[in-house]
């Protein structure tokens, strides 16, 4: 049986689907690359300790701000410190930060947005109220707002950048759950007496996921880019845990003398986002069901 004819639903449908996002996906260069650049980082997030070339906290005062060098590819800080070691074991702490909070976010947002999209009325309407005030201040902000209450940390930065994600996911994933609320099989579910819960679980969820994926993955580089910000502000993580926005920050004072303490942590933060961005974008159109070959 062709591709096209299988009936919609069935076990082989959902198959022969995937197979044309997947393929779809590999068609498009930049989504590739982004994955690549995507998988290099979390290599090093996961396998850090035992690939990084130094201990990141190991210092070498006869090695103070050294140039890049064989035994230093990215150079070392006023500390002796290797540079690169350092990148490798912050990139546990900014990834993993973006990581946690975009799946904190993830996880409220798409919960309200569904609950919002079932109930309706005067829920409804008085939830996307309270979304759009919050989508009205800068994203930034917000976090600053959130860090500066609760006092800087990384679990406090985890909060704050997750808690900025919450209303837009709340806001896409309401979209796809109520056009579904439409639908004769929410009817028969309500019929049978299935409850709310397993209602939104069962058949509203699946629904809004690819949606919530898509933005999970672009909100990544987002959500690391601005942990990075706190961190470079001091209201993130502090010295000397090697985290890139801390990092920078320490870096700037010698960057007349030393650019590379400044240049290394600041390509690591621009290669991450672009990975993860890139990488959403290909996801988002390989999922994309107006797309045809």
């Amino acid at each position: 049986m062709h591709e096209a004819t299988l009936p919609r639903g069935t076990a082989a449908a959902r198959v022969s689907a995937a197979r044309r996002s997947w393929a779809r996906f590999l068609r498009r260069r930049t989504a590739v690359a982004g994955a690549a650049i995507t998988l290099v980082f979390l290599g090093a997030m996961l396998l850090g300790p035992w690939i990084a070339p130094y201990p990141p906290t190991a210092t070498n005062y006869n090695q103070t701000l050294a140039p890049p060098s064989v035994a230093h590819p990215a150079g070392t800080d006023d500390f002796g410190r290797d540079i690169l070691s350092r990148l490798i074991a912050g990139s546990r702490y900014s990834l993993g930060m973006g990581l946690a909070a975009v799946t904190l976010g993830a996880a409220i947002g798409t919960a309200w947005g569904i609950s919002s999209a079932f109930y309706g009325g005067v829920f409804d309407n008085v939830s996307m109220r309270i979304v759009d005030i919050l989508l009205a201040f800068p994203g930034l902000l917000l976090a600053i707002a959130i860090v500066a209450i609760l006092g800087p940390g990384l679990v406090n930065v985890v909060i704050a950048v997750g808690l900025f994600s919450v209303p837009t996911f709340a806001r896409l994933t309401r979209s796809p759950a109520l056009a579904a609320m439409g639908q004769d099989y929410i009817e028969a579910a309500r019929a049978v007496g299935a409850a709310n819960a397993r209602i939104m679980g069962r058949h509203l969820l699946p629904v809004a996921l690819p949606t919530a994926l898509v933005y999970f993955t672009l909100r990544i580089g987002i959500a690391i880019l601005t942990a990075s910000s706190l961190s470079f502000l001091g209201l993130g993580v502090q010295p000397p845990t090697p985290e890139w926005g801390a990092m920078l920050a320490a870096g700037r004072l010698f960057l007349n003398v030393a650019p590379q303490l400044v240049i290394a942590p600041g390509i690591a933060i621009s290669l991450a986002v672009l990975g993860f961005n890139l990488l959403g974008d290909g996801i988002r159109d390989a999922l994309d069901p107006r797309l045809r070959e």
